[in-house]
């Protein structure tokens, strides 16, 4: 299970930037790997009326360095934007690539696998597996004996093929 932090940083001055990557600064990775996901950036109530605040992120796409802008906030007509960015893999860096801010940024690091809840699905998986290739070894038997019969549909076939169940059950009807 993620442990999850409020992430806050503010960008001032002309060409701030700030790099969020908790595993340069000896985080603790035995919890597992780290997520930042931002949500909100907005300007702070001293920025300068009028002047374009640009904020861009570069981060790693999976394969190389990627620079985008991400906000573009003006006091007097935007001074907020709603975002909803994931970055699975530190570092991350924020940069005011335009204006001098102040421009606070918001969202949740979080720290942990979050794939740890659903280990058992590989079970299920598993399982699911074994049960269709023994489906597909029954099926193949079957068609040998009923090429007569009219095809089943798909809910007859879950039901006929219940380990064991349906199988006696039919066997048991064709001795009759």
């Amino acid at each position: 299970m993620a442990d999850e932090y409020f992430y806050a940083l503010t960008l001032q001055g002309a060409k701030a930037s700030e790099v969020w990557d908790p595993e340069a600064k000896g985080a603790d990775d035995s919890q597992g790997g780290h997520k930042l996901i931002i949500k909100q950036a907005l300007l702070g109530p001293e920025a300068v009326d009028a002047e374009l605040n640009v904020v861009q992120v570069e981060a790693m796409t999976w394969k190389e360095s990627v620079k985008v802008p991400v906000a573009t906030l003006k006091a007097g007509q935007n001074s907020q934007v709603l975002l909803d960015l994931s970055f699975p893999d530190p570092p991350v860096t924020f940069s005011l690539v335009q204006g001098t801010g102040p421009v606070h940024i918001i969202g949740h690091h979080l720290i942990g696998g979050p794939f740890e809840e659903f280990e058992h699905v590989d079970d299920f998986d598993e399982v699911d597996e074994e049960e269709m290739l023994d489906d597909e070894e029954g099926e193949e038997g079957e068609e040998e004996d009923e090429e007569d019969e009219a095809p089943k549909s798909k809910k007859a076939k879950t039901t006929n093929n219940a380990k064991g169940k349906g199988a006696a059950t039919k066997n048991n009807k064709g001795k009759k």
